[in-house]
């Protein structure tokens, strides 16, 4: 064995069936006693029934959570923390959610109680990416991370299989470049490895029949898996184009990150075997490059970033902003190259090894 170390993160998780019950006693356990539930615009009615669960323990809503974390909607949210006297918030959602619930964290150090009803994973992460201006600015630090997670596979049964599929294959990117992660362990790669195969198991069950509860599960433990590995190491290519594309653009992000897996992992094929491997035996696949792409079809993902809107002339401008500062990858990374799996991604054709 070689010699590796692990970070274990301090969050409490419940996962399960009807476990939104137990949000009560989460939050009487972390001593709270002024919630402020965060939701997005369309999950409004969903944000209010939170409210009304937590009866007294809560002091009221705020509904304008956005993709891509811009700073100007959590100015917002922090009048409204200010305003309330609020000790704790209860995120409702997707990455959009918590992410507003970790920048609030950031400012306040509020304790935080995510509620993830998609499989996105920034739940299980001490990380966040602001934008501001046109440019998304991603840290690490643990003031992000939310002390509880609650896992309802019930909340996810209602997610609609398309938005399931694209959400899925964003949580496979974390683990994915867990595996070849500068700082990679055999304990997250174990995880890794295990939450690719849970999520390329449910995903296309979950395509055919969205109430599948079984499928439901293991997306969703899957999830949790893949976004506990993000957490625990660094990331590389795949995740500083998407930050690109997602913040410089407004592309959106579960969209953006299926649509770029492929192209991103077919870059690294090379230079990680073992962790391509490892990707293609969880994806029961010969190659994991190919896997994943053909995974993104199975479950109806849109093919290019031109489907996401993005322009032609836009490729060269987000090669220029990835290549501006780059995270540290397996390959080293070469410019007319990223410029090529940008286009090719643009384009939705199948990714090029090598």
């Amino acid at each position: 064995m070689n010699p590796f170390v692990y970070n274990g993160l301090p969050a409490r998780v419940v996962f399960g069936h009807g476990t939104l019950e137990q949000l009560v006693d989460e939050l009487t356990a972390l001593n709270c006693s002024r919630a402020l539930v965060l939701a997005t615009p369309h999950q409004r009615d969903q944000a209010q029934a939170i409210l009304d669960r937590l009866g007294d323990l809560g002091v009221g809503i705020f509904c304008e959570a956005a993709m891509h974390t811009p700073v100007e909607v959590t100015e917002q949210a922090m009048k409204v923390v200010g305003e309330l006297d609020v000790d704790c918030t209860v995120a409702l959602g997707g990455g959009s959610t918590i992410g507003l619930g970790k920048a609030i964290a950031l400012r306040t150090d509020l304790p935080q109680i995510a509620i993830p009803t998609t499989y996105a994973g920034s739940e299980m992460t001490p990380i966040i990416g602001e934008t501001e201006k046109g440019l998304k600015k991603t840290q690490r630090t643990l003031k992000v991370l939310p002390e509880v997670v609650i896992y309802d596979v019930d909340l996810t049964l209602t997610l609609p299989a398309a938005m399931s599929g694209t959400s899925g294959l964003n949580a496979i990117a974390h683990a994915v470049e867990a595996l070849y992660a500068r700082d990679q362990n055999p304990v997250v790669s174990l995880m890794a490895e295990a939450g690719i195969e849970a999520l390329a198991r449910s995903l296309p069950v979950i395509a055919r029949n969205p109430a599948d509860a079984q499928a439901r599960s293991d997306a969703l433990y899957g999830a949790w898996l893949c976004g506990a590995c993000l957490g625990s190491v660094g990331m590389s290519l795949h995740h500083k184009l998407c930050h690109t594309l997602g913040g410089s653009f407004d592309l959106p992000h579960a969209e953006t990150h299926t649509i770029v897996l492929p192209h991103a992992v077919a870059y690294n094929e090379s230079a990680a075997p073992e962790a391509m491997q490892r990707i293609a035996r969880a994806l029961g696949t010969q190659s994991a490059s190919q896997g994943l792409f053909d995974l993104a079809r199975a479950v109806g993902a849109p093919q290019g970033l031109c489907d996401l809107g993005m322009k032609e002339a836009d490729v060269s401008r987000a090669a220029e902003i990835a290549l501006g500062n780059p995270y540290w990858n397996p390959r080293t990374i070469e410019g007319p190259a990223i410029h090529d799996l940008i286009r090719r991604a643009w384009k939705g054709e199948r990714p090029r090894v090598g």
